[in-house]
């Protein structure tokens, strides 16, 4: 009995496991339940047309449930047809049992399905961003998919599951952007999206292993990781020139290699509004070059920035919602076609506060005028610096310049709008050939003091002769002590123990008192008053008047003889005198020039020899914003005696005349003169000429020289002649 039993037992599992084995794989073929599926599903929705030629009743082991599944089946919604390889319906044993079949799940495995199909289905879907996306942004491509859909009574659609593949596809991101020949997985329900194994090309840029994860609850979360190859060149640039149109510096001339990989992180509310954002980049940028629409310009560089070159340089880039911004770059990099030099930059923004640290090899050649400082070509310096930026203000921390002996070391300099407002610290140490030609400090506090060993001045005058615009000190009112042993001078002689106090408003002196010492008795002194309806006076007194002279043309020459300068200065003019007392003119081209053309023969062997001495030049000058008027120029010397005035304009036109006499001419006629009104006709028929006439007008460079004889002279010069006489 037992024995029975055992083996009914044996032969009811034998049988239940070749059912199940039977139900698991080749299924049982019905067309049982057709119509009651069908009409199931139209009772719930008349907008979808089912038909099944042969389905098969299955067994799914790992859900342990039964399902109904049935190949190639029709399927139309809403009149289109909608082209299935695949459906399985999951049904409820117990309800299968009572005959009241419920379904459960129903998974929908699409054939390849071309893009242009997809559209036509999405036209008669509720209109949605997606549906928007699919019809007017994706050009092409395919897709295969898996569509998992649960129900509770009634066929009311509880969750969803879909899952496939995009093969090929072409998407329009942005004007001349798009995204071609990509490919990936994807997966998504109610609540998520998941786009994994991302491959394309978007434009220029190859994007591989990407993925893209949506979370969609209270809020939607979008996170993705990618990597991507750069390669944009003269090739290819035109797809972006939109998007360079407004950058005064970069062209069409841009070639990019680089490889990164990127992180992307986008939480929007229900409305899509952008709550957070964070994008990391990190990678290598194999070639970087640009040539810039507007050349970069600087005072203390010999040559303009014209090109830009970045190599096999480190990436790491931080962009957020909370506008905590970081660069940081680390590699090679060349101006114009220069050599490569090492570099860092770190960049970031936080609150509204930039903040930049560099530090940098530079070969490019440096001419810093003010303090005669030349970096030649390939001389490598390095250039460290850290400033901040804010509300139109930079705040430098720090400017270190080293370059072989020479340094120049700023501290918490800060400029706004272009105009100094402080500065704590200024050390400068430089040579030339070798020899120490500047060792001063600034310290800037309530009162600006400078002191030193040493000043090389040799470009100073050509400096204040510049006509500039530059107000960059004008928010500066301070007093300022300047202490400095030895100044050079633009000529061989030194200046020593130069004492200057002074005050400074709005960037401008209001007063000086200064005092230098050139040796051998040979003194400076400077001083500069104001008084209440704000006129300024200018005093100068120098025994080496060639100290000050040296960067205008029109006293080359001059050697020896002592200055006095003195000047009153209003808002927009001003009016001076100059009175410089036995010196000589040696070599002087100008004068030269205009003594052979007179066809002074001696004189101009003179000119060429140990020079021209005069005994006094008289000099008055009225300049206002547009003009510089010469109102009179009177010098007179043993051998030669000028009258001469003119004017300058705003452009550098030089508009000169006067007259030129040789002394002894002139002395003999002065001698028969008893009367001044008989000067205008010499007393004697045949006595010679007085001299000659001169005009000289043109720009810089370009100035034109005409004489003529004369017989008789100017009232206005002997006039002059006649005081100077009466002098001596």
């Amino acid at each position: 009995m037992n024995k029975v039993f055992f083996r009914l037992s044996v032969l009811i599992l034998f049988l239940i496991a070749s059912f199940i084995v039977v139900l698991s794989t080749t299924g049982i073929e019905t067309n049982k339940f057709n119509n009651v599926i069908s009409k199931k599903i139209e009772e719930n929705n008349k907008n979808i047309f089912f038909k099944f030629e042969k389905i098969k009743f299955k067994f799914d082991l790992n859900d342990i449930s039964l399902f109904i599944e049935t190949n190639n089946p029709e399927i139309d919604y809403k009149k289109t047809t909608i082209p299935l390889k695949n459906i399985k319906v999951y049904l409820d044993l117990i309800a299968l049992i009572k005959s009241q079949p419920k379904i459960e799940k129903i998974i929908l495995s699409s054939k390849e399905l071309d893009i242009n199909d997809l559209k036509k289905i999405s036209v008669k879907l509720k209109p949605s961003n997606i549906t928007s996306f699919i019809n007017n942004k994706i050009k092409k491509g395919k897709i295969n998919t898996e569509l998992e859909l649960y129900f509770k009574e009634d066929l009311d659609l509880t969750n969803f599951i879909a899952k496939g593949e995009v093969k090929e596809i072409e998407t329009i991101i942005g004007k001349n952007i798009s995204l071609k020949r990509t490919n990936f997985n994807f997966f998504f329900d109610k609540s998520d999206i998941l786009i994994k194994n991302i491959n394309g090309q978007l434009n220029d840029t190859q994007i591989r292993n990407g993925d893209i994860r949506i979370e969609k609850e209270n809020k939607i979360k979008i996170q993705s990781s990618f990597e991507s190859s750069i390669d944009i060149n003269e090739n290819n640039i035109k797809n972006y020139l939109a998007y360079l149109k407004k950058n005064q510096y970069l062209n069409e001339q841009i070639k990019i290699q680089a490889n990164l990989n990127n992180t992307v992180n986008i939480v929007l509310d229900k409305t899509y509004k952008v709550e957070d954002y964070e994008i990391k980049s990190q990678g290598r940028i194999k070639d970087l070059n640009f040539i810039l629409n507007n050349s970069v310009k600087s005072p203390f560089l010999v040559n303009d920035i014209s090109e830009v070159t970045l190599k096999e340089t480190k990436t790491s880039i931080r962009i957020g919602f909370d506008k905590k911004n970081k660069i940081d770059l680390e590699g090679k990099y060349k101006l114009n076609k220069q050599n490569y030099q090492n570099y860092i930059f770190k960049y970031s923004l936080e609150k509204n506060n930039s903040n930049i640290d560099v530090n940098f090899k530079f070969s490019e050649p440096v001419s810093i005028n003010f303090i005669n400082y030349q970096k030649k070509k390939d001389m490598v310096a390095e250039i460290s610096t850290n400033f901040d930026l804010k509300g139109g203000i930079i705040f430098f921390q720090k400017i270190d310049y080293k370059e072989n002996k020479n340094h120049i070391f700023i501290e918490n300099l800060k400029i706004k709008k272009q105009n100094l407002e402080s500065i704590k610290k200024f050390k400068i140490k430089t040579f030339n050939n070798n020899i120490l030609n500047n060792d001063f400090a600034l310290d800037f506090g309530k009162t600006i003091y400078i002191k030193g060993k040493k000043y090389d001045a040799t470009n100073l005058n050509k400096i204040l002769n510049q006509k500039t615009n530059n107000d960059f000190l004008k928010k500066v009112t301070k007093k300022i002590d300047i202490n400095i042993e030895n100044i050079q001078t633009p000529l061989t002689d030194q200046l020593y123990n130069f004492k200057l106090l002074g005050n400074l408003k709005n960037g401008k002196f209001i007063k000086i008192s200064s005092k230098g010492d050139f040796g051998n008795d040979k003194y400076l002194d400077i001083s500069l008053k104001n008084d209440n309806n704000n006129k300024k006076y200018l005093e100068v007194y120098s025994d080496i008047p060639q100290a000050l002279l040296s960067e205008y043309s029109f006293f080359k020459g001059l050697s020896g003889g002592k200055l006095t300068f003195s000047s009153i200065l209003d808002k927009d003019s001003s009016t001076s005198k100059l009175l410089i007392e036995n010196f000589k003119i040696v070599n002087a081209p100008g004068v030269v020039k205009l003594l052979s053309l007179a066809d002074f023969g001696g004189l101009a062997d003179l000119a060429e020899g140990e020079g021209l001495s005069f005994e006094k030049l008289d000099l008055n000058i009225n300049k206002d914003k547009n003009i510089l008027k010469l109102n009179e120029l009177f010098a007179v010397g043993p051998s030669i005696s000028v009258l001469m005035d003119g004017y300058q304009d705003s452009n550098g036109l030089t508009s000169l005349r006067g007259t030129l006499v040789p002394a002894k001419n002139l002395n003999n006629l002065l001698s028969k003169i008893p009367v001044i009104g008989d000067i205008i006709i010499p007393k004697e028929v045949g006595e010679g000429l007085f001299g000659v006439s001169f005009k000289m007008k043109g720009t810089p460079g370009k100035i034109k020289t005409t004489i003529n004889p004369i017989k008789t002279l100017t009232p206005r010069f002997i006039s002059k002649a006649l005081e100077r006489s009466k002098k001596n």
